[in-house]
């Protein structure tokens, strides 16, 4: 039998070993408030959709999920954020097409987003819409590209700026059809789009929630989303890749997180979210945007951006279009 000492010195071996193993096992998460920071102000089509899964995960997960924009270069002030935040699963990354470009747009980055972040989920995307005003002659996407194919240079094309989703997505639709057309680049898409009703300028690539309005009314006209296939919120223009097999250029939103994040936040994330895209609430508040969910594994979220990211980086390489 043991002897009381020995039995005393056993049990406090026990409860140390216990209160050693409790230490180490990470809580459970989330146990504070979750920043999710968006590159984009507020109101536009990222930070929409940021809100809206930010909403979802805190009813859910029982603690608060708050949206924070940090504007500049283009997100990449955002993104550096998120990769220099602690890797604990509570700073976040609403992640977009831009980092896919940016990686190469900008010669100069402090990060490699690919390299310096965990993949966590991949959430939405959504298609550009090729607009004209209603007096432009083109009344197609066939008859567009005769017409500048006819009249190399003449005709302009707005973005919302350089490397922006408009312009490589117009960069993408000039390098498939071999036409020519000057850039005129703007700070924004409500600008762009005010000079397109206003006949200044002959084509622009509008984010979808920016222009369905004007479409609708009959202030500009749509010659084609920019996906692979129609989209729901606008089911009579054809999309873009039924004139031009394989293009496809969409603003598209996942979340990450900073390198290093344990595993198991990861996962749980990644399961939480793709939980939120099955809810019909949740995934009919983004088809009223024109949005299509994006629902996989951590690794197919990660092929996704890498394939996004080496295909943008073809197109601004040929556009010549990189910034310090």
């Amino acid at each position: 039998m043991l002897g009381r000492r020995n039995f005393l010195q056993l049990g406090a071996a026990i409860v140390a070993a216990s209160a050693s193993r409790a230490a180490a096992a990470p809580a459970t998460y989330p146990a504070r408030p979750v920043i999710m920071v968006v590159g984009f102000s507020p109101g536009g089509n990222t930070d929409i959709v940021a809100r809206l899964v930010a909403q979802w995960l805190s009813q859910h997960l029982g603690k608060p999920f708050i949206v924070e924009n940090r504007t500049g270069a283009g997100t990449n002030l955002a993104t550096e954020s998120v990769v220099r935040a602690a890797p604990d699963g509570y700073t976040l990354l609403v992640a977009s097409a831009a980092n896919a470009v940016n990686a190469t747009l900008y010669r100069n980055l402090k990060f490699n987003f690919i390299r310096d972040t965990e993949p966590v989920a991949g959430i939405a995307s959504t298609p550009l819409v090729m607009c004209v005003n209603p007096s432009f002659p083109a009344g197609s996407v066939p008859e567009f590209i005769a017409q500048a194919r006819a009249d190399p240079d003449r005709l302009n094309f707005a973005s919302s700026g350089v490397g922006s989703p408009p312009h490589v997505a117009a960069e993408l639709f000039k390098a498939m059809t071999g036409i020519r057309m000057q850039h005129v680049p703007y700070r924004g898409d409500a600008e762009a789009i005010s000079d397109l009703i206003g006949a200044r300028v002959h084509v622009y690539f509008a984010t979808l929630p920016g222009a369905i309005g004007f479409i609708r009314t009959g202030a500009l006209r749509a010659l084609a989303v920019t996906a692979a296939e129609r989209s729901p919120a606008l089911p009579g223009v054809p999309a873009m890749a039924e004139f031009l097999q394989g293009y496809d250029a969409t603003i598209w939103n996942g979340l990450n997180a900073p390198k290093g994040t344990p595993a198991k936040v990861v996962m749980e994330l990644n399961t939480q979210v793709n939980a939120g895209l099955r809810d019909p609430k949740l995934s009919g508040r983004l088809a009223e945007l024109g949005a299509k969910v994006l629902p996989g594994s951590v690794q197919d979220y990660a092929r996704f951006v890498a394939e996004e990211t080496e295909k943008w980086g073809r197109i601004v390489r040929s556009a010549g279009s990189q910034i310090e």
